[in-house]
This record gives structure tokens, C-alpha cells and sequence, in this order.
């Protein structure tokens, strides 16, 4: 299959843009409430990290349906990227560090083969002639699914494909992950996550900070998470929306500046639903008729990378204090605001999830776009003067 130049979706020209339609801001309303009303029935059901799963759901059926053309709000989801931040980093204590630093080497040799692997399974799907190799390579890596885009862009990938494989990815370990971690045995440790109220009717999900004084604990937030955003976009960050915000949170626990700020109740249940329907929404009927023939490869390739971090994250579990689930969402290859959710509703040790699923993400954007550019090098001296590789521009 020949490479199809595809323009990001959503924008002028491209095929999608002339097929959506906008949604008034009432309508984005009554979608968000539909999924944080399904949230609170899956909790009620007993499901793990209920509001996520329920928003990627419903975001699938609509957009699948073609119910909703449209993508997720770039604000809102932005401000929920920046919320996910900020409680990712609320979550990285000096303690919590300090105890699982005997456990770092193993977390990272796990994450390098977790990424060795990936470049193995695109190198696998390159030969089979279906994907160029910058198509391949950034479809597979589990990096930042934003980064493997933007990435996609710049060095002349199809986009589509690139963005069907690192959503179905995230959508897939989002799915399982939750379903995983309770059935692999009690924690070690009560998870930070466990005084978290998910019920809608608990008293506690009216506090939308973790401090006493909410609207100190609401000004704070709102000021750590835009200082982090500016940040995140200077230093030139992955995911800028993400880390940054993460980055001045840790910064700022710390130094035992500000504190009280983190998201919880009814606004932490927000933001895991805004991140869940802003992954379902991106399935869209056209881009999986686009890539039907690849679909097979993406979820075997997840699948293979996956049931072999189960396996390590079992290993390393043996072999170091930490428990199985943490070892798990550690080091599996989901989306990190996707893991993050997973690890605040299954009472995981969040800190340490954090800080190995970021330096992977550091990682992986780093590195990819380099495999990526040192594999057009090698085809270039490998190939006879007279020819030129296809996925060469």
C-alpha cells in the first residue's frame, strides 16, 4: 500500500473538515453530562476508573455513529490536559521518591525494552510493504499520542494512520488497564488515591481541591496551571500541556510554597471524563476504513508490546519491593493521562507511575523523530544510486 499524505484532521482541505459540523457550547454541555452521568452508573456497577472509560465510550459511539463530527473543544481539553498535570505532580512527594528509588534502574531498563520492542514491531510492519518506515515508527513507539502527530507532520508520515494506531493504543490500555490492576492482588501501600471520592452523591465531591480552603486551594490551581503551560511551551516540553504544569506543581510541593491545590472531587471526576471522551471522539468511521488493513498489525503490535510489559512489570515486581499494579501502570505503554486515571481509581502509587511514565515520554518524543531521520540516512546509502526510497521526500 502506497503512502497516502494525509493532512491532520480537522484542519482546511482535509477530507474530515468538510464533513463536521460544529457543536454550539450547550451541546458540548449535554455531552460532557452524558458522560459523567455514565461515569457515575459505572461506578455505581463497581467498574475501575469508572469516568474515564465511561467518556471514552460514549466519545466512540458518537463519533463511530456519526452522531458528533466535531473533535473535542481545544480549550477544554487543554485545560483538562493542564488539571492532569497539576495532579500528576500533587501526587510526587519526596517521600514517596525516595522509597522507590531503590526501584528506578529496573523501571528503566523495563521502559528501554518496552521501547526497543515497539521499534522492532515497526520495523516488522515496514517489511511487510504497508507502511513507510516514518509512518511505522511513529505509529508504534508509545509515546505522547499530541507528539507522535505533531511528529508525524514534520517528517512526512500519514498522519491518519499515525494518529488510528497511537489512539486504538491508548484506547485499548485505558480499556484493560483497570480490569488488570484489581486482578493482580492487594497493593503494598494505601494508594494516595484512596481518599478520593468518585460517588456523585458523596458529600466530598463538592470540594474541588484537596486543601481545606477551596477557593484559596481554586486560585492557587488556576495560577500553577497556567505558570505551567507557559513553561511547559519555553522549555520547549513534550506535551507542554501536561508536563508543565506537572513540572511547577513539584516545583512548588517541594519547596512547601503553596499547597491544598490539588484537583479532587468534582472537578478531578471532569477532567478524567473530558480526557476519556477526547480519546473516544477521535475514532472516526473514515480513518478506520483508511486503515482496515493495518488494523490487525496495530492491535496485535499493542497487544505483543503489552503482554510483554505484563510480564516484565511481573519480574520486576519479584525482584523489587514494589507491588505488581504499580510495577504494571509503571511501566505499560497507555497514554499518560490514560495510566494516570488507572492509578488515582485503583489506589496505585501515583508518584511513582508519574515520574516513570514522563521519563519515558521524554524519551520517546526525544528519540523517535532521530530513529526516524537516522533510518532515511541508512536507506539513502543502502540504496543504488538510480533509485530513491519511496518514503523519502
Amino acid at each position: 500500500m502506497g503512502k497516502v499524505r494525509a493532512r491532520p484532521s480537522g484542519t482546511a482541505g482535509s477530507p474530515n473538515a468538510r464533513v463536521r459540523r460544529p457543536l454550539s457550547a450547550w451541546s458540548w454541555c449535554a455531552v460532557v453530562v452524558t458522560a459523567f452521568l455514565a461515569g457515575a452508573g459505572a461506578h455505581a456497577a463497581g467498574v475501575p476508573g469508572p469516568y474515564m472509560l465511561a467518556g471514552l465510550l460514549v466519545g466512540m459511539v458518537l463519533a463511530l455513529s456519526g452522531l458528533v463530527t466535531a473533535t473535542f473543544p481545544r480549550p477544554a481539553y487543554r485545560i483538562s490536559q493542564a488539571m492532569a498535570g497539576v495532579l500528576m505532580g500533587g501526587y510526587i512527594q519526596p517521600a514517596a521518591l525516595r522509597a522507590a528509588a531503590p526501584a528506578m534502574l529496573p523501571l528503566t531498563v523495563v521502559t528501554v525494552v518496552t521501547v526497543l520492542l515497539s521499534v522492532g514491531i515497526a520495523r516488522r510492519i515496514e517489511r511487510t510493504g504497508l507502511l513507510d518506515r516514518p509512518t511505522a515508527t511513529l505509529a508504534t513507539v508509545p509515546g505522547g499520542a499530541a507528539a507522535m502527530l505533531a511528529a508525524a507532520d514534520e517528517l512526512g508520515a500519514d498522519t491518519r494512520l499515525v494518529a488510528i494506531a497511537q489512539y486504538s493504543r491508548v484506547a485499548m490500555i485505558a480499556v484493560t488497564a483497570p480490569v488488570v490492576v484489581p486482578l493482580s492482588g492487594p497493593l503494598l501501600h494505601g494508594g494516595a488515591g484512596s481518599a478520593e471520592p468518585h460517588s456523585p452523591v458523596s458529600p466530598q465531591m463538592l470540594h474541588l481541591v484537596a486543601g481545606a480552603h477551596q477557593p484559596a486551594g481554586l486560585l492557587v490551581l488556576c495560577a500553577v496551571a497556567v505558570l505551567g503551560v507557559q513553561v511547559g511551551r519555553r522549555l520547549r516540553l513534550p506535551a507542554p500541556m501536561v508536563l508543565g504544569p506537572m513540572l511547577v506543581t513539584v516545583v512548588a510541593t517541594f519547596s512547601g510554597a503553596v499547597h491544598g491545590f490539588r484537583p479532587a472531587g468534582l472537578l478531578q471526576t471532569l477532567v478524567f471524563t473530558c480526557i476519556g471522551l477526547e480519546i473516544g471522539l477521535r475514532f472516526r468511521r473514515d480513518s478506520l476504513r483508511h486503515a482496515r488493513r493495518l488494523l490487525p498489525w496495530m492491535v496485535g503490535g499493542t497487544v505483543v508490546i503489552s503482554l510483554v510489559s505484563a510480564v516484565l512489570a511481573w519480574l520486576l515486581a519479584r525482584l523489587t519491593n514494589l507491588s505488581y499494579a504499580d510495577a504494571y501502570l509503571a511501566t505499560t505503554p497507555g497514554g499518560i493521562n490514560a495510566v494516570l486515571a488507572t492509578s488515582v481509581a485503583t489506589n496505585a502509587d501515583v508518584g511513582l507511575v508519574s515520574s516513570v511514565q514522563s521519563m519515558r515520554l521524554f524519551a520517546v518524543v526525544t528519540l523517535a523523530p532521530v530513529l526516524v531521520r537516522l533510518s532515511f540516512t541508512r536507506s539513502r546509502r543502502c540504496a543504488p544510486p538510480d533509485e530513491t526510497p519511496s518514503n523519502v521526500r
